[in-house]
């Protein structure tokens, strides 16, 4: 395997640092500090509020996780540790294997915000006047227990980044 300039590993480092710093960064600010303050709002006020804030998101989160995947991988297989796709042959290799069982959850979750729970709210808002205000709480929730559960995964991947570190 040819040598990698350090350079170049100090740019897919830092592009994958100001990654994870983006896309955690925003799951915390939602989680913690926009939904609380948007439980003022009406329901259906609540939900304008969230597709405009997740228009605005969604393609600065889908950036940031391919950038996160794409320089993972390079990180991985270039690291001294790596001993072939699958292993779990060392803390290292078992932290990665489950970090990226993780990334893979956390794709599937936010594949099903952007792509079934968005549009739903979308239409809803449309149809705001026929909507009944259980559809409204509803997908409310669904979009909040969605964004958690994609917060929770960030948290968690950051713990096994932690334990391969270690390692």
């Amino acid at each position: 395997m040819p040598t990698i300039p350090s350079w170049v590993l100090a740019l897919i480092f830092w592009l994958h640092l100001l990654a994870t710093v983006t896309w955690v960064g925003s799951l915390v600010a939602i989680s913690v500090l926009v939904l609380p303050a948007a439980r003022t709002l009406q329901p259906v006020d609540h939900l304008a509020f969230i597709e405009a804030m997740q228009r605005r998101l969604e393609p600065i989160a889908w950036f940031s996780l391919s950038l996160l995947i794409v320089t993972g991988l390079f990180q991985m297989s270039v690291n001294p540790h790596y001993d072939g796709f699958l292993s779990t042959s060392t803390q290292w290799s078992l932290s990665i294997l489950i970090k990226q069982v993780l990334v893979v959850i956390m794709v599937a979750v936010s594949a099903v915000q952007t792509w079934e729970v968005l549009p739903a709210i979308r239409r809803t808002l449309m149809r705001k006047n026929k909507s009944s205000q259980e559809q409204l709480l509803k997908l409310q929730r669904r979009e909040t227990l969605l964004l958690r559960a994609n917060l929770t995964l960030a948290i968690l991947i950051l713990l096994a980044t932690a334990f391969a570190r270690a390692a």
